[in-house]
Parts: structure tokens; C-alpha cells; sequence
């Protein structure tokens, strides 16, 4: 009986993954699905993700890191196990105000900036380091003014809710 308990808790966690998001991120995450189901059979497979990111630019992706890619799935990955597997990953991430505290303590002025290579020296140095190629993959994702700043507030909410923050 104990395995049909778990197969059953199992089920409905996917059947529950529809009440952990908004409808308007169920719709996000829809159009990206759509968009990384290239050959539009409803399944994201390793073709598919081979071709979105060659969309990206991506070019030299290797076949293990695909296969890893994939075998973070419960099966095939159609639009609800691509939704399990976000509602998973966003489990236990922390709250937007949590995120934004943290890098609060770096800006007793409260300007919402701090200095790009302050910001390099802390996430190289201190607790789960960056590698190079990630601080150089943040700050393409979030370049700095032309001061050396890194607006953190704007960045947190992108992080939080993937979307720029309207100029207020």
C-alpha cells in the first residue's frame, strides 16, 4: 500500500502545480514553452533544446549537458512537467524583499546602486563564489551605467519577477 501512497502524492503534485502560479505566469511560462517546443509535438526533447539554444547563440552546447537537462524530468517533458519542474526550482527561493535586504546591507546610503567592482570582489570572495564566467554572464544580463553602478533594485525584482521594473 505504502508505493500507491507515494505514486498517489506524486500525482498530485503535478496536479497542484497550477495553483502555485498566477495565471498570468502560467501564461509566460506557456508562451516559453511553446517557444522551446521547436518542432511543436507538445514535448521538449533534446532537439528542441538544442535548436533554442542555437536561437540563443548558444552554438557548442554538449550532448551531456542536454541529457542533463533533461533527466531533471519525472518523463517526457511536456507543459505541466515543465511546470512541476519551475514550481521546483522557485520552492524555497527567496522572497524579492529577502533578496533585496541582502544587497541593502552593501548600501547603508540607500542610493539602490553599488559600485560594479565592489559587487565582483563580494560575489568572488565571499560564501558560494562566482566563477569569471558568471559575473561576466551577470553583468551582461545586467550591464552597470556608464558610472560602474549596478542598479541592485531593479536587478532583484528582474530576478524575482522577470520583468523590468516600471520607471517610477
Amino acid at each position: 500500500m505504502a508505493p500507491k501512497k507515494a505514486k498517489k502524492k506524486s500525482a498530485d503534485s503535478n496536479s497542484n502545480v497550477f495553483s502555485i502560479f498566477e495565471q498570468s505566469q502560467i501564461q509566460e511560462f506557456k508562451e516559453a514553452f511553446t517557444i522551446m517546443d521547436q518542432n511543436r509535438d507538445g514535448f521538449i526533447d533534446k532537439n528542441d533544446l538544442r535548436d533554442t539554444f542555437a536561437a540563443l547563440g548558444r552554438l557548442n552546447v554538449k550532448q551531456e549537458e542536454i541529457d542533463e537537462m533533461l533527466k531533471e524530468a519525472s518523463g517526457p517533458v511536456n507543459f505541466t512537467i515543465f511546470l512541476t519542474m519551475f514550481g521546483e526550482k522557485l520552492k524555497g527561493a527567496d522572497p524579492e524583499e529577502t533578496i533585496l535586504n541582502a544587497f541593502k546591507v552593501f548600501d547603508p546610503e540607500g542610493k539602490g546602486v553599488l559600485r560594479k567592482d565592489f559587487v565582483t570582489e563580494m560575489l568572488t570572495t565571499q560564501a558560494d563564489r562566482f566563477t569569471p564566467e558568471e559575473m561576466e554572464q551577470m553583468f551582461v544580463a545586467f550591464p552597470p551605467d556608464v558610472a560602474g553602478n549596478l542598479d541592485y533594485k531593479n536587478l532583484v525584482h528582474i530576478i524575482t519577477h522577470g520583468e523590468e521594473k516600471d520607471q517610477e
